[in-house]
């Protein structure tokens, strides 16, 4: 690599190899810390998805009907994720009034993500399916408050990227929003994971991928 690759243009830290420069040090210890974490969530989500298929055996387990309010929040969450993308792409070419507004943007539709699973599970609990009843109600309320605790925790996340950034240097602003992005992503695997899970497995469906029938 030439030397000119390695050597930051301007502005603080700038001019010194990436090595040495205390801002890129610091992006890859949280880039790693970050890809560890999604590493560890992957496998609890991983087990209790398996804990769920392995549940559906029991003579009480009863299928849930997915509220139509899931729809929309995976379409709100896809949403969420593609708009960070586009401020990934904006801070990438030094556009950072829009890559402020489109992360601005972003964090509005996680929180609308939020809202719409909230009123799925009033629309389950107004049909009497509640967390103590039905072991696939259980499991429905208990996957998805997982999952909702890692969206509120990267809104704490997202809070820290946007509080300021109209003062923020453009190179922290933009590893910031990548980092948000790369987490919303993983956001969105894991809810689609668990979407299709909890909407389309059945001890039938189980039986038959296991060749147990």
């Amino acid at each position: 690599m030439s030397h000119a690759a390695i050597m930051k243009s301007s502005g603080p830290g700038y001019g010194k190899p990436a090595a040495d420069n205390p801002l890129e040090r610091r992006y890859a210890a949280i880039s790693v810390a970050l890809w560890l974490f999604m590493a560890v969530a992957t496998a609890l989500f991983l087990l209790f998805i398996a804990a769920y298929i392995m549940r559906m055996e029991a003579a009480d387990w009863s299928p849930l009907a997915m509220p139509w309010q899931l729809w929309l929040s995976t379409s709100i969450l896809v949403i969420a994720s593609v708009f960070l993308q586009l401020a990934v792409a904006a801070a990438h070419v030094r556009q950072m009034e829009r890559a402020h507004t489109l992360l601005m943007v972003a964090g509005f539709w996680s929180i609308a993500f939020l809202g719409a699973q909230f009123w799925g599970w009033q629309a389950l609990q107004a049909i009497h399916v509640t967390a103590n009843g039905n072991p696939a109600g259980s499991f429905f309320y208990l996957l998805t408050a997982m999952h909702g605790l890692h969206v509120a925790g990267g809104l704490v996340g997202w809070s820290m990227a946007a509080a300021g950034s109209w003062r923020q240097e453009p190179r922290r602003l933009a590893w910031r929003i990548r980092l948000c992005a790369r987490y919303w992503h993983f956001l969105l695997a894991v809810w689609l994971l668990l979407f299709a899970a909890l909407g389309w497995l059945t001890p039938d469906l189980v039986r038959m991928v296991c060749g147990t029938r």
